[in-house]
């Protein structure tokens, strides 16, 4: 698994449906989890320059078998990953994953294969035809997390996430994103 995700020992497990679990978490996670619009300018209007995202995982590499499904992929194609921690300050906010198929980078003219430190969102949403066709749901529990992300973040509790499918001229992408307990404390 470490050659398919920085982030990741396995895969989440997502739900289309808001689970009872879900129903009681607080206002302010939910407030992420259902948030619309862009996530970068919502963090960007709350932290200003001290927000930024920091590249942890950049290669071609087979998405997982769930991904690839949502997607409608041969399992065993390359896509490009790509997973970053957006922070404040260094402070982690959200850890977030991006399956970035061939298709959908060519026909946006590869603006989404360079981004470096440059957040996703800042790029998608200028597409005034961007659609968002679905939205999934999962809770990550510290097993589930690699060393890596265990020793730079010390997750001990379960992490909410939501999973989104985007399409860019009628070719779709998937961005996860993972909400970190510092995000939820006050400034």
């Amino acid at each position: 698994m470490p050659d398919k995700s920085f982030l990741f020992k396995r895969p989440p497990l997502w739900s289309a449906h808001e689970t009872a679990a879900q129903r009681r978490l607080t206002p302010a996670l939910q407030s992420w989890l259902n948030e619309t619009g862009s996530l970068t300018k919502r963090l960007r209007g709350i932290y200003g320059n001290r927000f930024g995202v920091e590249l942890l995982f950049h290669r071609w590499k087979p998405a997982f078998n769930d991904e690839c499904r949502l997607l409608q992929l041969p399992p065993a194609r390359y896509q490009l990953i790509r997973e970053v921690l957006l922070h404040a300050d260094g402070r982690p906010l959200v850890l977030a994953r991006t399956v970035l198929p061939d298709p959908t980078i060519k026909i946006a003219h590869r603006n989404l294969s360079h981004l470096g430190n440059r957040p996703l969102g800042e790029v998608i949403f200028a597409y005034p035809d961007l659609e968002r066709r679905q939205r999934q749901f999962s809770r990550a529990e510290p097993s589930q997390w690699t060393p890596a992300v265990q020793t730079r973040i010390a997750l001990e509790q379960a992490v909410w996430g939501r999973r989104t499918e985007y399409a860019i001229h009628g070719h779709s992408l998937l961005v996860a994103e993972f909400f970190l307990p510092a995000l939820l404390q006050k400034i």
